[in-house]
C-alpha cells in the first residue's frame, strides 16, 4: 500500500536504488553492509580509488591529493547529512502545520525579463521600426516607439536592471505608458477622438509589438498558471520546491516521507507533542544549569525561561485548537499540559478527569445486502425481501424479489453510538393466506461488526426459522463500519490494572482522542454507547514487555506505566500489538520511543529467517529507511539541534532559489516559502530577531552584489530588529520577546552600519539603481528607510537637518557620478590630449548639453516624486551637475575664435531648457551662462549695426532702383537684416528681464535709425532723379520713381513691426519715424507734381505760339495738309486700279493711312474733314486688298485697317 504522495514509478525508483546498494562491490571478499549509505560511501572511497588508480611515481603527492579528496568528500557528506536532517524538519512543518498558513494578501510578483528576452524584445521593436511588421501606425506613434527604443530599450541602465533580476514586462509597459502620455497630451485635438482613446490604442499596439508572434491565448494560460503557483501551493508542490532548495533526491524524499509517516496526522501530532515536551524539559535544564545566552542585562535570564515556556504554551494552544475530527460529537477539553510533570500542579489533576460521556463516539454503518443462497423450498414466483436494523435504531427493507432470483444490492445507512453494535438482517416471504397478518420469516443473521471488520461482502449462514425446510440458507452481505476521526485504534485485548480492569479478561478497547492533549483507553460491551471503564493516558508511558507469568490469555504483551500504576495489555497477534503500541505512543506524548523486540520483529513465530510479511507498513518503511541510512535523521531529537543555524541555512538557500526563479521577486519570498519558514520558526523556537537579522544579512549580500532588493522589505525586517533591540526600554515588543542577547545587539549594529552604507550608495547611484523610476516606489522607500536607519532608537526622530545633510552629500556625489558616466558615454574624454578643432569641440559640447538636459529631464520625470520632501536638495544636485558641465563648456568656448557666433545654438539649447524650469531659472548655472553670453550678444549687436549701416551706404550708392519684391534691392536687404537680427535676439529668450528689455530697446532704436537713413537716402535719390529727367511733353514717370515710392510704403509697413515699442519714450521715437516717412512721401509727391506743372507750363507756352495773328498760325493749316495727303494716296491707288497690291505695299500704306488719321485727329482736325470721301475710298480699297492678301498669303502678321478710325 502506497502513501498518497507516492506513485508506482517512484516506488520502482526506490527499489532500483535499493538494488544498487545491495549490489555494492565487495572489498576483501566481504560484502559491504548497506546499513548507511553515507558511511559506506565514505569508507569505501579510498579502497575503491586504490584499486582503480595506477601507481603514482610520487607517493607523497598522491597521498596529499587523496587526503584532500577525502576531506572534501567528508565535508560534502556532512553538508548532505545536514541538508537531509533539515529536510526532515521541513517536511514535518509542511505535513502538519498548526501555526502558519500560506498568506493570500501578498502582492503578486511579475515575470522577470532575462537577457535573452530583452534582446528578443529589442529585435521586435527594431523590426517594427524597419517596417517589417503588419502593424498599422501613424507617424506620431512611430516617433514615440523610436524614442522609447533609443532611450529605454537600448539603455545600459536597463541592461543592468535586467541583470539584477528587477525588470519585468510590467516595468517596460509602465515606462512606455508614462513616456507617451506627454506626447499624446501635446497632440492637437481631433473631433470625435479623445486622448484616452489614443492612449489605449497606442498601448494595445505596444503590447502587440512586445508580444511578437506569440499566441496571446497561450501567453494568457501561462500567466494564469504562473499566477496560481505564485499565490498558493499544495503540499506536494511544497515538497518538490524544498527538494530543489535543499538538493534532496526524489527517492530520498520518498524514503523519508514514508518512514516519517507524513500522511498520518496522528503520528505528526504526536511528534509535535513530543517536541514541545522536549522543549519544556530543555527550558527546565537551562533554568537548573544556568547555561543562558549572554543577555544585555542579568534580569533577562529569568525572563528568558518564561519566554521559552510561554512560546511552548502558545504552540500547545495552537495545537489544541486544531480540530481532532470533522463533525465529531465529542467535547473539546480545556488546554492541559498534564503530560509534563515539570510544569503541572498535580493537585489540579482531578479537575481535568474525563467522564464517560466525554468519550461517546459516533459511527456510521453501511449494510449492503447482495443475495440469498440455498432458497429452494419456495415457488419460483414467490416474493421475498430482507430487512436490516441496528440494535436500537430504525429498520430498513430491501426491494422485493422473486424466490428464483433473490438478489438486491440494496444499501442501508445507519448511525449508532455503540462501538460494538448488533446488526440484524432477516429474510421474509410474503404470506399468501387470506387471513395472514404478517409475512413469514424464513431466517435471520445477527452480526457484531467493528471498524476493523472486513469491508467486502461475505457469505453468512442464516439461522433458519421454524417451519422453513431450507436448512442451508446463506446470505451475502457487507457491513462497513467507519472509523471516526477521534477513534485512533480499536480491537480486543486482554488487560489488567491496579485501578481499572482489575480482572485479567478479554475486552473490546477503543483509543479515543478527546483533544490534542487528551486521550483515553476505553473498554466497551456490546450494544453500549458509554464505556464500561476508561483510563486517561496523561502521564503514562507505553512500551513492549515480556510475557507475564500467571496470566493465561494473550500471546504478545505490552504495558502502560505511570508512577503508582501499571496496566498490562496482551494481544493475540504481533502486528496488532505493534499497532496498539504505536497508537498509544502517539497518545502519551512520551519521549521514549518503544522499539519492538528484535527477535520478534525479524523472525516469524516459527523461528524462520524470512521477515514477517504481516508486519505494519510503517515498520516496513522504517526498515527500508534504516537500510538506506535515513533512520538517524528520522529518529533524531529536534530539541538537540541548533535550529538557529539550521534556519539560517534554510532561509539562505530559499532566498537563493527565490532570486533564481522566473519572478521579479526583489527578495520577497513566495507565499509557500513564507508559510514554511513561519512554521519552522514557530515550531522550533527560532527567535524572530535572529530570523530577520539573517534575512537582512542575506539581502544585503545580494544587494551589494548587484541584485535588485526591495527597500520596503529591508525596512520591514530592519524595523522588526530595531523594535526588538531598542523596544524593551519603551515597552515595544514585536513578537512578545523581551530578552535581547548581546549577539543580537552586536549583529544588529553591524547590519545597521552595512545597511546605511548600502542605502547611501543606492541614493548616490539612484539613476542606475532605480533606472526610470523602477521598481515603482523603490527610491522613495529607500529614502524612508535611510531616515529610519539614522534614528538612534525607535521613538526619537532623527533631526531633519541631519537627514538632509546625509542626502545632500549623497546627491553631491551623485552629480559627479552621473556626469562622469555621461562624459564617458559622450566620449568627450577621448578628445583629451589630442588636437581637436574648436568647431569639433563646440559640436561635442552641444551634444553633451543635449545629454545633460536629457538627464535632468529624466530626473524630473522619474525621480522627482521620490525626492518630493527634499526638492531643494534635488535643485542643488542639478546645479552641481550643471556646474560640472560648465567647466567643459567654458573650456570649449575659450578656444573659439573671436567674433564667432557658432556658439549661440548652445546658449539657445541650454536657455530654452533652463528658463522654463521653475527651480533652475536664474539659478547659479543660468546666471553663469548669461554672464558668459551677455558680452557676446552685445558684441554681435554692435557688429551687426555697423554692418547694416555700411550695407545701407554701399547699397544706395550702387542702387539701380530696379523693383525687388516690395521695394528695391537695398531696402529689401535692409529690412530682412533688421528682422532677422530682431528675430535672433528674440529667440534667445534672454532670461534677465532688464537686459532683455535693453536689447529689445536697442534693436528697435537701431531699426528706427536705419529706416530713417533709408528714407532720407531714398528721398535724395528721388529728387536727383526728377532733376535729371526731361521737362518736355514726352516726359514719362520712370520705373525707378515708382520703386522709390514702393520703398517708402514698405518702410512705413516695416517700421510698424521693427520699431514698435510699448514704453512712452520709445513710442515717441517711433512716431517720429512715422512722421518722417509721411513727410518725406508728401515731399516726394510735391516734387513730382511740380515736375508735371513745369512740363505743362512748357506745353502751354508752345501752344501760345499758335494764337491768332501770329506768324505760325498762317502757314500751319492742318486741314489743307491732311486733304492733300489723302488726295495723293487716292490718286496713287487709282493708277493701280487693275493691279493687286503687294503685301509689302499693303502693309506700308496701312501704316501711313492709320498714322495720318490718328495724328491729324490729335492735332484737332474736325471729323468731317478726317472722314472725307477720298479717305473712305482709300480705306475701302485697303480693306479689300487686306482681305485678298489674308486669303492668298495666310495673314498680314497683325497689321490691319480694322478699328483704325477708333484708335486713340
Amino acid at each position: 500500500m502506497l502513501d498518497p504522495s507516492s506513485s508506482e514509478e517512484e516506488t520502482d525508483e526506490i527499489l532500483e536504488e535499493e538494488r544498487k546498494v545491495v549490489a555494492a562491490p565487495k572489498v576483501g571478499g566481504a560484502r559491504v553492509s548497506p546499513s548507511r549509505t553515507s558511511e559506506s560511501s565514505v569508507g569505501l572511497q579510498p579502497s575503491r580509488s586504490s584499486n582503480v588508480r595506477p601507481s603514482s611515481p610520487s607517493p607523497s603527492v598522491a597521498s596529499e591529493k587523496e587526503k584532500e579528496d577525502l576531506e572534501k568528500m567528508q565535508r560534502e557528506e556532512e553538508e548532505r547529512k545536514k541538508r537531509l536532517q533539515l529536510y526532515v524538519f521541513v517536511m514535518r512543518c509542511i505535513a502538519y502545520p498548526f501555526n502558519a498558513k500560506q498568506p493570500t494578501d501578498m502582492a503578486r510578483r511579475q515575470q522577470k525579463i532575462s537577457k535573452q528576452q530583452l534582446q528578443t524584445v529589442k529585435e521586435r521593436f527594431q523590426s517594427f521600426l524597419n517596417g517589417d511588421t503588419q502593424i498599422v501606425a501613424d507617424e506620431a506613434f512611430i516617433n514615440a516607439v523610436q524614442s522609447y527604443y533609443e532611450v529605454f530599450l537600448k539603455s545600459d541602465r536597463v541592461s543592468r536592471m535586467v541583470q539584477s533580476g528587477g525588470c519585468s514586462a510590467a516595468d517596460s509597459r509602465e515606462v512606455f505608458k508614462k513616456h507617451i502620455e506627454k506626447r499624446v497630451r501635446s497632440l492637437p485635438e481631433i473631433d470625435g477622438l479623445s486622448k484616452e482613446t489614443v492612449l489605449s490604442s497606442w498601448i494595445a499596439k505596444f503590447d502587440t509589438i512586445y508580444r511578437g508572434e506569440e499566441d496571446p491565448r497561450k501567453h494568457q494560460q501561462r500567466m494564469t498558471a504562473s499566477a496560481a503557483s505564485e499565490l498558493i501551493l499544495s503540499k506536494d508542490q511544497l515538497y518538490e520546491m524544498f527538494q530543489g532548495i535543499l538538493g534532496i533526491k526524489k527517492f530520498e524524499h520518498q524514503l523519508l516521507y514514508n518512514a516519517c509517516q507524513l500522511d498520518n496526522p496522528d503520528e505528526q501530532a504526536a511528534q509535535i507533542r513530543r517536541e514541545l515536551d522536549g522543549r519544556l524539559q530543555m527550558a527546565d535544564q537551562i533554568a537548573r544549569g544556568g547555561k543562558f545566552p549572554r543577555f544585555v542585562s542579568r534580569e533577562m535570564e529569568a525572563m528568558y525561561i518564561e519566554e521559552l515556556k510561554s512560546s511552548v504554551n502558545l504552540l500547545m494552544a495552537n495545537l489544541e485548537s486544531m480540530p481532532v475530527s470533522k463533525g465529531g460529537e465529542f467535547k473539546l477539553q480545556k488546554l492541559k499540559r498534564g503530560h509534563n510533570t515539570s510544569i503541572i500542579d498535580m493537585g489540579q489533576e482531578d479537575e481535568n478527569q474525563l467522564s464517560k460521556s466525554d468519550v461517546v463516539l459516533s459511527f456510521t454503518l453501511e449494510v449492503v445486502i447482495m443475495e440469498v443462497q440455498g432458497l429452494k423450498s419456495l415457488a419460483p414466483n414467490r416474493i421475498v425481501y430482507c430487512t436490516m436494523e441496528v440494535e436500537g435504531g430504525q429498520k430498513l427493507q430491501t426491494d422485493q424479489a422473486e424466490a428464483s432470483k433473490p438478489t438486491w444490492g440494496t444499501q442501508g445507512d445507519f448511525t449508532t453510538t455503540h462501538p460494538l453494535p448488533a446488526v440484524k438482517v432477516k429474510l421474509f416471504t410474503e404470506s399468501t393466506g387470506v387471513l395472514a397478518l404478517e409475512d413469514k420469516e424464513l431466517g435471520r443473521v445477527v452480526l457484531h461488526p467493528t471498524p476493523n471488520s472486513p469491508k467486502q461482502a461475505e457469505l453468512h449462514k442464516m439461522t433458519v426459522s421454524k417451519g422453513c425446510p431450507d436448512s442451508d440458507l446463506k446470505i451475502k452481505l457487507a457491513v462497513r463500519m467507519d472509523k471516526p476521526q477521534n477513534m485512533k485504534h480499536c480491537g480486543y485485548l486482554w488487560a489488567i490494572g491496579k485501578n481499572v480492569w482489575k480482572r485479567w479478561k478479554k475486552r473490546f478497547f477503543v483509543l479515543v482522542q478527546v483533544s490534542q492533549y487528551t486521550f483515553a483507553m476505553c473498554s466497551y460491551r456490546e450494544k453500549k454507547a458509554e464505556p464500561v471503564e476508561l483510563l486517561q493516558l496523561d502521564g503514562y508511558t507505553v512500551d513492549y514487555t515480556d510475557p507475564q507469568p500467571g496470566l493465561d490469555g494473550g500471546r504478545t504483551f505490552f504495558n502502560a506505566v505511570k508512577e503508582g500504576d501499571t496496566v498490562i495489555f496482551a494481544s493475540d497477534d504481533e502486528q496488532d500489538r505493534i499497532l496498539w503500541v504505536q497508537a498509544m505512543y502517539r497518545a502519551t506524548g512520551q519521549s521514549h520511543k518503544p522499539v519492538p523486540p528484535t527477535q520478534v520483529q525479524k523472525l516469524n513465530a516459527k523461528g524462520g529467517t524470512a521477515p514477517q510479511l504481516d508486519a505494519p507498513i510503517s515498520q516496513f518503511y522504517a526498515d527500508r529507511a534504516q537500510k538506506h541510512g535515513m533512520d538517524e535523521f528520522i529518529s533524531a531529537n529536534p530539541c538537540s539541534f541548533d535550529h538557529a543555524s539550521l534556519f539560517e541555512m534554510l532561509q539562505r538557500l530559499t532566498l537563493d532559489h527565490r532570486l533564481n526563479d522566473s519572478y521579479s521577486c526583489l527578495g520577497w519570498f513566495s507565499p509557500g516559502q513564507v508559510f514554511v519558514l513561519d512554521e519552522y520558526c514557530a515550531r522550533n523556537g527560532v527567535r524572530g530577531c535572529h530570523r530577520h537579522l539573517c534575512y537582512l544579512r542575506d539581502l544585503l549580500e545580494r544587494a551589494e552584489n548587484g541584485a535588485m532588493i526591495d527597500p520596503t522589505l529591508l525596512h520591514y525586517s530592519f524595523a522588526f530588529c530595531a523594535s526588538h533591540v531598542h523596544g524593551n526600554r519603551y515597552g515595544t515588543r514585536p513578537d512578545g520577546i523581551g530578552t535581547v542577547s548581546v549577539d543580537e545587539k552586536e549583529r544588529f549594529e553591524g547590519i545597521k552600519d552595512r545597511l546605511r552604507v548600502l542605502l547611501e550608495n543606492q541614493i548616490t547611484h539612484f539613476r542606475y539603481c532605480f533606472p526610470f523610476g523602477r521598481p515603482e516606489g523603490a527610491l522613495k522607500a529607500t529614502l524612508s528607510l535611510l531616515e529610519r536607519v539614522l534614528m538612534k532608537d525607535i521613538v526619537t526622530p532623527v533631526p531633519q537637518e541631519e537627514v538632509k545633510n546625509v542626502i545632500r552629500k549623497c546627491l553631491e556625489q551623485a552629480a559627479l557620478v552621473n556626469y562622469q558616466r555621461l562624459s564617458e558615454y559622450a566620449k568627450v574624454e577621448e578628445n583629451v590630449g589630442r588636437l581637436v578643432t574648436p568647431a569639433k569641440k563646440l559640436e561635442d559640447t552641444i551634444r553633451l548639453a543635449e545629454l545633460v538636459i536629457e538627464v535632468l529631464q529624466q530626473n524630473e520625470e522619474h525621480h522627482a516624486e521620490a525626492f518630493a520632501w527634499w526638492s531643494d536638495l534635488m535643485v542643488e544636485h542639478a546645479e552641481t551637475f550643471l556646474s560640472l558641465y560648465a567647466v567643459d563648456m567654458d573650456a570649449a568656448l575659450e578656444v573659439q575664435p573671436p567674433d564667432s557666433w557658432d556658439s549661440f545654438p548652445l546658449f539657445q539649447l541650454l536657455n530654452d531648457f533652463l528658463r522654463v524650469d521653475y527651480n533652475l531659472c536664474n539659478g547659479k548655472f543660468h546666471k553663469h551662462l548669461q554672464d558668459l553670453y551677455a558680452p557676446l550678444v552685445v558684441r554681435y549687436v554692435d557688429l551687426m549695426e555697423s554692418s547694416i549701416a555700411q550695407s545701407i551706404h554701399r547699397g544706395f550708392e550702387r542702387e539701380t532702383w530696379e523693383p525687388v519684391n516690395n521695394g528695391s534691392g537695398t531696402s529689401e536687404d535692409l529690412f530682412w537684416k533688421l528682422d532677422a537680427l530682431q528675430t535672433f535676439i528674440r529667440d534667445l529668450h534672454w532670461p534677465e528681464e532688464e537686459f532683455g528689455k535693453h536689447l529689445e530697446t536697442r534693436l528697435k532704436l537701431m531699426s528706427s535709425d536705419m529706416i530713417e537713413s533709408c528714407v532720407k537716402r531714398t528721398r535724395a535719390a528721388f529728387e536727383a532723379k526728377l532733376q535729371r529727367s526731361s521737362r518736355t511733353a514726352d516726359f514719362r514717370v520712370p520705373q525707378s520713381i515708382c520703386t522709390m515710392f514702393n520703398v517708402m510704403v514698405d518702410a512705413r509697413a516695416q517700421s510698424a513691426k521693427l520699431c514698435a515699442m510699448e514704453l512712452g519714450q520709445e513710442r515717441q521715437y517711433h512716431s517720429q519715424i512715422d512722421n518722417l516717412i509721411e513727410e518725406t512721401v508728401k515731399e516726394m509727391i510735391t516734387l513730382l507734381v511740380a515736375k508735371f506743372v513745369v512740363i505743362l507750363e512748357s506745353v502751354l507756352a508752345k501752344l501760345s505760339r499758335y494764337d491768332e495773328g501770329t506768324l505760325f498760325s498762317s502757314f500751319l493749316s492742318f486741314t489743307q495738309w491732311y486733304t492733300s495727303t489723302m488726295n495723293l494716296l487716292g490718286t496713287w491707288l487709282t493708277d493701280r486700279m487693275d493691279l493687286q497690291l503687294h503685301v509689302y505695299q499693303l502693309k506700308i500704306l496701312i501704316r501711313i493711312v492709320k498714322k495720318k488719321y490718328r495724328d491729324f485727329r490729335l492735332q484737332g482736325v474736325l471729323d468731317s474733314t478726317l472722314n472725307s470721301k477720298m479717305y473712305d475710298t482709300v480705306r475701302n480699297r485697303l480693306m479689300l486688298e487686306e482681305a485678298t492678301a489674308s486669303v492668298r498669303e495666310g495673314g498680314m502678321q497683325g497689321i490691319s485697317m480694322k478699328d483704325s478710325d477708333t484708335e486713340d
